[in-house]
């Protein structure tokens, strides 16, 4: 360990990462394949040797995290010879009252159990409680998987 002239052994040098600095790049810059599979540790906290390369199979993408808002949708290629269409951003929701389908203007999310911070940035997931045209009802597709939102009416 080296310091700066005029330092003591108790304070950190300037170029260390003791400063209260933001990262350089946000954790969702990053694109490209993402580590899924096993481990990287054994049991005991040895480390585990990759036995072969990151494959096409293994791939894994960052979350759509879908907001209320002007209809956008992304296309992408999904396994074998199909398409994923992911919804960006919606303002429409398929909600089922009483055996029949209706559609309804989502106007806000008041719940989401997947993250309490997306109630404020209006993400919509599986599970969240969205404020519609209808009323207050709970969200059972994935639209970051399947593209639409269908919810069935909270009593």
């Amino acid at each position: 360990m080296w310091w700066f002239p005029g330092q003591t052994a108790r304070d950190p040098p300037e170029n260390s990462r003791h400063r209260n600095e933001p990262l350089k790049y946000a954790l969702t810059d990053f694109t490209g394949m993402k580590d899924q599979g096993g481990s990287t540790r054994k049991r005991t906290g040895g480390r585990l040797r990759p036995s072969h390369k990151k494959k096409k199979h293994e791939l894994g993408r960052q979350p759509t995290e879908t907001t209320v808002g002007e209809p956008k949708f992304r296309t992408i290629d999904a396994r074998g010879n199909t398409e994923k269409v992911r919804a960006l951003a919606t303002d429409v929701a398929s909600v089922a009252i009483d055996g029949e389908t209706i559609k309804a203007e989502i106007q806000d999310v008041t719940e989401n159990v997947a993250n309490p911070n997306y109630v404020r940035r209006n993400i919509v997931t599986k599970g969240a409680l969205i404020e519609t045209s209808e009323g207050q009802a709970r969200v059972t597709s994935r639209p970051g998987q399947t593209g639409n939102v269908n919810a069935v009416l909270v009593e």
